[in-house]
């Protein structure tokens, strides 16, 4: 991606607040008005200090640059609709971290947390999204903020809570729903892609890069890895193919509203 920079704080002001939060153990992110939730934090070391790496800290400085990027496209989209937008916040950590949905863990990926509205990342994901699932580059890791963000956008038009009422009525359709929200939050992530490249500020292969990225998190693919079987009725996220239909036509379209992974649903 070009021009990736943090906007409004260069990476000189991001890494003093990031040394300032672990020193300090207080959020000097949220002082300064960044939309980043809070530095790096370790389970059960409260009081030891944290060693950054200079990839975490160019991490954080990507992140928070896609993330503000995400945020203003859909601030504008909601705007044109006459809807009002408010700013999730992102929240970094390693190992595991206290959310308004519980215990998260770094098992668990990248997450969005509709109770308090913030998107939860642990710093060694990114790692394994190359290592592991190999899909590297830096578009692959802005396809999962970009994805996380989709579940924000969901939660503030009440998608989210529709779903979740739909499954309560019939949980033997749970899996199903689950999977058409993730699979609307891959389109919405395509929407965004799709803003960017009108902006110019894609480059060749970036697009692959996100594709590779949907492909890569398909359950099917990580079905296949932990068991060597794949059961579609297990599925709460969708098959690597409809992950990247469903990302690719957000992307071609740039609008939210052919995104509707939900229409035919009774």
């Amino acid at each position: 991606m070009r021009g990736v920079g943090f906007g409004r704080m260069g990476l000189g002001g991001m890494v003093v607040l990031l040394i300032l939060s672990l020193v300090f153990k207080q959020d000097f992110f949220s002082l300064a008005g960044s939309a980043v939730g809070s530095g790096p934090q370790a389970a059960g070391q409260a009081n030891a200090p944290l060693q950054t790496t200079p990839q975490e800290e160019r991490e954080v400085d990507f992140v928070s640059f896609v993330l503000d990027d995400v945020q203003s496209t859909w601030a504008r989209i909601f705007q044109a609709q006459g809807q009002s937008w408010r700013n999730a916040r992102l929240v970094l950590f390693r190992d595991a971290t206290e959310t308004a949905c519980g215990f998260g863990e770094s098992a668990s990926g990248p997450f969005y947390c509709p109770g308090d509205q913030k998107v939860y990342i642990d710093l060694g994901f990114y790692e394994e999204l190359q290592r592991r699932f190999g899909a590297p580059g830096d578009f692959a890791q802005a396809y999962v903020l970009a994805h996380e963000i989709g579940h924000h956008v969901q939660n503030l038009l009440g998608t989210d809570a529709q779903v979740r009422r739909m499954q309560q009525s019939n949980r033997g359709a749970a899996n199903a729903l689950s999977v058409r929200l993730e699979l609307q939050a891959d389109c919405y992530a395509g929407v965004w892609a799709n803003s960017t490249a009108s902006r110019n500020i894609l480059e060749s292969g970036d697009v692959e890069e996100g594709l590779g990225a949907a492909a890569a998190v398909g359950d099917d693919r990580l079905q296949k890895m932990s068991t060597g079987r794949v059961n579609p009725d297990a599925f709460t996220h969708g098959s690597s193919r409809e992950r990247v239909d469903w990302f690719r036509r957000g992307y071609q379209s740039g609008n939210p509203a052919d995104c509707n992974t939900f229409q035919g649903v009774g």
